[in-house]
């Protein structure tokens, strides 16, 4: 992906200045090098930590739908997560006044209202393990997107990605089982290409703007609630009970898989190349599918058990991909 290339370069041009040339003599790029491997080192635990957290909250989020209507519960834990990371800008003395109000709405609209609301939904009436790994096909829509807004062609292997991917979401989707939750599939799929588009255009944003990680991912989330309120005021639904197990998961989705984990991941959006952070995000299906099964009993039959493999062999593929060709044998190419 050459434009992200370029974006690395500048990005070390920036941060670390030298008073002779990056490339060049064997200690500059061994400097260069341990710099960008320590840098890193907080990111990497970041992502581990998220993929813990979004990992076991798909349980978590369908135990909760027990006691609240689907959009009832995205309003709640998108609205009060919002407003945490406003006590948070408050206590920082930070302004409050959003960045790039435009791009903070679209990416509102995308990453909160479409990923949160649609996955909720998708949770419904569908497993918490199935919904995990059919919304975290996200890298493949990823990858095309990026063809299309970022020009950044897939090439030979990652074409046998895409294909094992393709070839494995027939599988779990299961067409030729009508009366199954199709619709439920159909929004989970819907919430991975939300997600994608919002990390492509993220991505855009960073290269022209510079915006404050707390502030951004708050007023993000709050003007992505918004709809989702509406929504929720809109729909009926049976009233919210208000029992422990609810209190608790919505202060998990709210606190440590809301706002927390947004952080974390615009965080690692910013830290890391994206083939590391790639490869980071396929431990949150796996966990996801595991706790599911662990906890809810959900067992994949054949079909969605062969598929589910064939997703995760297509992710790894993509994402090893994407790590060989950011390896920082050269420098420049070691940290975003």
């Amino acid at each position: 992906m050459p434009s992200v290339f370029r974006s690395q370069q500048i990005a070390h041009s920036v941060l670390l200045p030298t008073p002779w040339p990056v490339v060049g003599p064997p200690l500059s790029q061994v400097l260069v090098m341990s710099l960008s491997k320590v840098s890193s080192r907080p990111a990497l635990l970041a992502l581990f930590a998220l993929s813990l957290i979004w990992g076991y909250n798909w349980v978590v989020m369908k135990q909760a739908l027990r006691y609240a209507g689907a959009y009832d519960f995205a309003a709640l834990r998108t609205a009060l997560g919002a407003i945490s990371l406003f006590i948070v800008l408050r206590w920082q003395a930070k302004p409050l006044r959003p960045q790039a109000f435009k791009w903070t709405l679209l990416l509102g609209l995308l990453q909160t209202s479409g990923f949160v609301g649609l996955s909720v939904a998708a949770l419904q009436s569908g497993g918490a393990g199935k919904t995990a790994v059919l919304v975290f096909v996200m890298p493949f829509w990823v990858l095309l997107l990026a063809w299309w807004l970022l020009d950044e062609r897939p090439r030979g292997t990652q074409w046998l990605a895409v294909a094992l991917a393709l070839f494995g979401l027939v599988l779990v989707l299961e067409p030729w089982h009508l009366h199954t939750s199709l619709l439920s599939k159909a929004l989970a799929l819907a919430a991975g290409i939300a997600w994608a588009l919002s990390a492509v255009l993220a991505k855009r944003l960073r290269r022209t703007t510079e915006i404050d990680l707390l502030s951004f991912t708050a007023w993000q989330m709050l003007l992505g609630s918004l709809p989702l309120l509406l929504i929720a005021a809109l729909t009926p639904a049976a009233p919210i009970e208000w029992s422990g197990y609810f209190i608790a998961a919505l202060f998990y989705n709210v606190l440590p898989a809301g706002a927390l984990a947004w952080v974390l991941w615009m965080y690692v959006l910013q830290r890391l190349p994206a083939g590391t952070a790639s490869l980071g995000t396929l431990a949150i299906p796996v966990v996801g599918v595991l706790a599911a099964w662990w906890e809810l009993g959900e067992r994949p039959g054949i079909y969605e058990g062969s598929g589910m493999l064939l997703i995760g062999v297509a992710l790894a593929l993509l994402a090893l991909i994407g790590a060989r060709q950011q390896r920082p044998a050269d420098p420049d190419l070691a940290q975003e």
